[in-house]
């Protein structure tokens, strides 16, 4: 392996020297979020509902995972000091407090810490010397009970990746796929392990899109119900479900499709991530996995699209159905209207008006041209 920057013995007289820039600017990117935050009630430390902080650090050597407990500091020092040997540091929602603690130890890029703290950022690889910064989205299915057009069906969180020679730090804001899984399974697999920090990538990754079909499969499972619903007997769908079935995956894409792009950086013939090109096959495999979920989401929403087109269909041809019979009884009751005008007028000399039977007559004739137009309208299925 090359060698690499020693830090483990600083000369007493430069203990009061200035640090470098790519050790202090973490520090003061967190430190301009901290005076941002300052301005609000809460102060920078106080803990959200559901906070957890540093999850795990661990020392892998030779893809085996060492014993104890490591400080991120000491396990960096000690990955640094003997050849295939990484860190991985776990985090959950970090206060900024602890963020800029890390930060500052990983020499951590400050435009990378400040997508890591605020959460809802673009799937991205971006590149900072030596450390790779992956931002992922994270989709979880929520759907509880019937499907209305107030019922939430997709929530979404993020995963960063800083991915460095001997460490990788994952930061993760809220509660859709814990890494526990993933941590457990990859330790289980030390030839995987043995590549390196960027196997953590490649298997955080992989739990990911796999969660995607899943969710896929789950939301192809609610448009097969909503189509249901549209082309019933009794079409029952309303036009506010099928909207916020849309809206719901709309959101859904908004992290899946950016997420090509990175990937096809990675399995490329050239990155600037220095992936090694074992680890190529397995995020060609991730690749595929995602390109499967973008398409059915494509297919799910040009249905979708159709699904609201006949809905809409429907209830212009129901309209059409609603003026249809009041046109008809409306030209029934003209028949009562225009007779009863005539004969309403009250003119001396009226051929009807002074023979017997033409009261019952008149009431007659009225009763058979509305029976006779019923049935007209009946057989054109106007009524």
């Amino acid at each position: 392996m090359p060698d690499r920057v020693r830090h483990d013995h600083v000369p007493a007289s430069g203990r009061g020297r200035t640090k470098p820039r790519a050790w202090t600017a973490p520090v003061r990117a967190v430190s301009r979020i901290l005076s941002t935050e300052a301005t609000q009630p809460q102060p920078p430390d106080v803990r959200r509902p559901g906070h957890v902080g540093l999850v795990d650090c661990a020392l892998y050597v030779d893809g085996v995972r060492q014993p104890g407990e490591w400080h991120h500091a000491e396990a960096l020092k000690a990955a640094r000091e003997q050849d295939g040997a990484f860190v991985w540091v776990v985090l959950h929602e970090p206060s900024l407090t602890e963020m800029a603690t890390v930060a500052e130890t990983y020499g951590l890029h400050e435009l990378a810490v400040e997508d890591a703290v605020k959460a809802g950022q673009r799937p991205k690889l971006e590149q900072f010397g030596d450390v790779s910064a992956l931002a992922l989205r994270t989709v979880r299915y929520v759907r509880n009970g019937e499907l209305t057009e107030n019922t939430d069906v997709i929530e979404t969180g993020q995963v960063m990746l800083f991915i460095g020679p001997d460490f990788v730090v994952s930061v993760r804001q809220g509660d859709a796929c814990g890494l526990a899984a993933v941590r457990a399974d990859l330790e289980s697999r030390k030839e995987l392990l043995c590549h390196g920090p960027w196997a953590v990538a490649y298997a955080v990754m992989d739990r990911i899109v796999d969660i995607y079909l899943e969710v896929t499969d789950r939301v192809g499972d609610d448009l097969e119900v909503l189509e249901g619903e549209v082309f019933a007997r009794q079409a029952q769908g309303r036009i506010q479900r099928i909207y916020q079935m849309k809206r719901e995956l709309v959101e859904f894409k908004r992290a899946v499709v950016p997420l090509q792009r990175p990937l096809m950086t990675l399995t490329g013939q050239v990155n600037r991530g220095e992936v090694p090109t074992e680890m190529r096959r397995y995020f060609r495999d991730v690749q595929d996995h995602l390109t499967r979920t973008v398409e059915q989401l494509n297919s799910y929403d040009d249905l979708l699209n159709s699904i609201l087109q006949a809905r809409l269909a429907q209830v212009t041809v129901d309209q059409n159905n609603d003026m249809r019979k009041i046109a008809a009884w409306a030209a029934i009751a003209a028949v009562w209207t225009a007779i009863a005008g005539i004969y309403g007028m009250n003119f001396e000399f009226m051929p009807e008006t002074g023979w017997k039977y033409g009261y019952p007559v008149v009431l007659a004739l009225m009763l058979a041209i509305s029976l006779g137009l019923y049935r007209w309208f009946r057989r054109n299925r106007w009524l």
